[in-house]
């Protein structure tokens, strides 16, 4: 049997990658004005996710969306009434949407909302009560990841009805673990913001990584090498690594064949293996490939 093109398997996946875009903009487009107002950082933003998906401009409604968010970034057109149009076309296209089930599109939907929100690099009091509201609106997600901590965080934040910069840089530090920022200078202020808020326990950026003695596990397509080349380095380093996850693993390695959406889509066994297990009292810390590649570098 032949093997199967690229171009092939973009025909067979394209529904796939089509349900999963418009997820993903229904939540760009509800935290985007969940603060009601929209500013240019923030058009941008979006413009920049139309960019990344116009591989599917000849697949409706794609066009028309391009259309409408072209125009509104660089013409003199009312923001809003364009996102509400938007949105419009996502649920119209919503009727035909059979691929995901109500979870996994729901899970979608947050992973935007939350990359709306930090478009433009900031958190607002609006906008975190915003989120609020639409967690509380969808509590059929709880028990899954990342919803449960995420609307824990958020009670916390606004249990005593104030919401100080800490709170909202401690959100903001959590959020950005699951957005891809396009604007590269937006990118860099919210890292810079939250250069010394610890979060613990799930995928993040530049970890405190130990490799002696520790128990590693990978998982995922690799870009910066194969799977015995690291492992091995692992052990040359007194490191221990295994292929599966277990009570006794230390750090699971996610390969970058997605990126930190992973969270919000069908993730991987070893990834559910890893959460049921944090969820448990387990501290199993998953890190990017790139940022343990970098560890081992400087090792």
């Amino acid at each position: 049997m032949s093997e199967i093109s690229q171009k092939q398997m973009d025909v067979f996946t394209s529904k796939s990658r089509a349900d999963k875009a418009i997820n993903s903009l229904k939540g760009i487009l509800l935290g985007l004005i969940a603060n009601e107002t929209v500013n240019q950082t923030e058009l941008e933003e979006l413009k920049q996710w139309a960019e990344n998906h116009h591989d599917l401009i000849n697949r409706n409604p794609f066009k028309e969306f391009m259309a409408i968010i072209y125009q509104t970034a660089s013409q003199n057109i009312d923001s809003k009434e364009s996102i509400e149009d938007l949105y419009w076309l996502c649920q119209k296209y919503e009727g035909d949407n059979y691929y995901y089930n109500t979870v996994t599109s729901d899970l979608q939907l947050l992973q935007g909302i939350c990359h709306g929100i930090l478009a433009d690099g900031t958190v607002d009091e609006k906008e975190i009560f915003a989120l609020e509201k639409w967690l509380d609106g969808n509590t059929h997600l709880n028990s899954y990841y990342p919803y449960d901590e995420i609307r824990s965080l958020i009670l916390s934040i606004v249990a005593d009805g104030k919401i100080d910069e800490e709170e909202k840089l401690v959100l903001k530090a959590y959020l950005k673990q699951f957005v891809i920022i396009q604007n590269e200078e937006i990118s860099r202020k919210i890292n810079e913001e939250t250069k010394d808020i610890n979060i613990t326990g799930h995928c993040t950026s530049e970890p405190n990584i130990e490799i002696k003695n520790k128990t590693f596990c990978i998982t995922g397509i690799l870009k910066s090498g194969n799977r015995s080349t690291i492992e091995k380095q692992i052990k040359d380093l007194g490191g221990n690594p295994t292929k599966s996850v277990t009570k006794e693993t230390d750090y699971l390695i996610v390969g970058d064949n997605g990126n930190q959406a992973w969270a919000f889509a069908c993730y991987g066994r070893k990834v559910e293996k890893a959460l049921e297990l944090r969820k448990t009292g387990h501290t199993i810390v998953l890190i990017h490939e790139f940022d343990f590649m970098d560890i081992l570098q400087d090792s």
